[in-house]
């Protein structure tokens, strides 16, 4: 917030003004990135505000739920369907932009690591997000009759839920054996130090805690390293869904030493609906014979892959996780869409996120306060907010508002509405109009 007062001091516009947001975009030093990616006009996305603005970019503020996409994703998905029209089966060892697909995963894996903080060899790239979250927990998740619980949040994203649940079905586990941390009364989101005494109270039979970076309904961003320490203390296993905090939040895996780790790539990584997903093995884990992990033949060590003994050799590190080839398509997009991180450094993206979150937060505040609830905490979040409006008949005038407009946020009914400002290509002036939407839908 000081540096928006600072700029408003030394601009003479006011802060809740449209001339302020032009202000701050002129002084974005990455608002170039926003040309990196296509931008739906206002009448692809379900517009209706008239023949007069219908061909103008919309306004997309969610990238919490797809991102757009990176004009070189698109390009790298032709070169590779260029590469199979034009090599065949070849393609595999021969590749005119050096990117054999029998190693397809190595570039991907290398440019994904510094997002989540891990190292290469940590990262993996195969199927998508729940299939991925199974097969960790084929591997980590050992019930023993003293250890057999596995700890996550009440509210989770239905898909861990299902995940988790069926799960200790299949182990034949009582419905206990699912722990729900939950709010306090009259409280949306979670303390950390009521997680941290329920780890206490329940750690000696808890065997796994697997918790979202980013909380996918309040956008609450959970405090992972002290979590993952707190847990391992009381010998869990600690996992994490990152699919709302990948390419959203800092994060450091490798430091906090989190056991294992999976999200999806395609909310703030951009690589497409449904895109291949990621997953992180810490290293002291990725050559445990002792793991049970599922196997397949592209775990095997690509060195003696194609020898065909059926003698099975790890691949080392997380690659010996993956079970198939990587899916060439799929995988093409997402290492488009990062190729757009490495044009800034990943601390500027996230200041250029916390001044845009913070902006919009002010401004939802000062115009339209009265009319809702801001449930994401200040201090622990990263681009989403999550606004509650008090009855659902304002909630639907505000959203259907939005959608006529062109403004693309989600809601989650019956009251509420997510908004997130991407640092990638989303601007100042952006976040004004989608308030400035709001408050002409409340205040009429």
């Amino acid at each position: 917030m000081d540096k928006l007062r600072a700029v408003e001091a030394i601009s003479g516009a006011d802060l809740v003004s449209a001339q302020f947001a032009c202000e701050m975009d002129s002084r974005d030093s990455l608002a170039h990135l926003r040309s990196e990616f296509v931008v739906p006009k206002v009448n692809q996305v379900g517009g209706k505000s008239g023949t007069d603005n219908g061909d103008k970019e919309c306004i997309y503020m969610c990238g919490n739920s797809l991102g757009l996409q990176p004009k070189r994703a698109r390009r790298v998905v032709c070169e590779e369907l260029d590469e199979w029209a034009h090599k065949g089966v070849t393609g595999h060892f021969r590749h005119a932009q050096q990117r054999p697909w029998v190693s397809y995963r190595e570039p991907v894996v290398a440019k994904m690591a510094p997002i989540v903080g891990a190292k290469p060899a940590e990262v993996g790239v195969m199927n998508s997000l729940t299939t991925n979250i199974h097969l960790m927990l084929a591997a980590f998740y050992r019930p023993t009759a003293q250890r057999y619980k596995v700890l996550i949040e009440g509210k989770a994203f239905p898909s861990d839920h299902y995940a988790v649940e069926s799960q200790i079905r299949w182990h034949e586990l009582p419905a206990n054996a699912m722990l729900l941390a939950e709010p306090r009364p009259g409280e949306h989101t979670l303390r950390t130090n009521d997680i941290l005494d329920l780890i206490a109270r329940e750690g000696a039979s808890i065997a796994v805690v697997m918790l979202s970076g980013v909380q996918y309904y309040t956008g609450q961003a959970f405090e992972i390293a002290r979590i993952t320490a707190a847990a391992q203390a009381s010998g869990c296993v600690v996992g994490w869904d990152l699919a709302h905090a990948a390419g959203n939040v800092p994060l450091h895996l490798h430091d906090w030493n989190v056991d294992f780790a999976c999200w999806c790539t395609y909310k703030y990584m951009n690589s497409g609906p449904g895109g291949i997903a990621g997953f992180f093995v810490h290293e002291r884990h990725t050559d445990n014979s002792d793991l049970r992990r599922l196997l397949g033949w592209w775990s095997h060590d690509q060195r003696t892959r194609f020898d065909m003994t059926n003698e099975f050799v790890p691949s080392p590190g997380a690659a010996g996780f993956e079970l198939s080839n990587t899916p060439i398509l799929t995988s093409a997009a997402l290492l488009g869409a990062l190729q757009a991180f490495e044009l800034a450094p990943l601390q500027r993206l996230h200041q250029k996120s916390v001044l845009l979150t913070t902006y919009l937060e002010h401004l939802l505040l000062a115009r339209v306060g009265s009319h809702i609830q801001i449930i994401t905490p200040q201090k622990h979040r990263g681009a989403q907010l999550s606004l509650l409006f008090a009855s659902e008949h304002v909630f639907t005038r505000v959203f259907d508002a939005l959608t006529r407009a062109g403004v693309v946020c989600d809601e989650r009914k019956p009251n509420c509405i997510r908004i997130a400002p991407v640092p990638l290509y989303n601007s100042f002036s952006d976040v004004w109009q989608c308030v400035d939407t709001i408050y002409s839908a409340v205040a009429h």
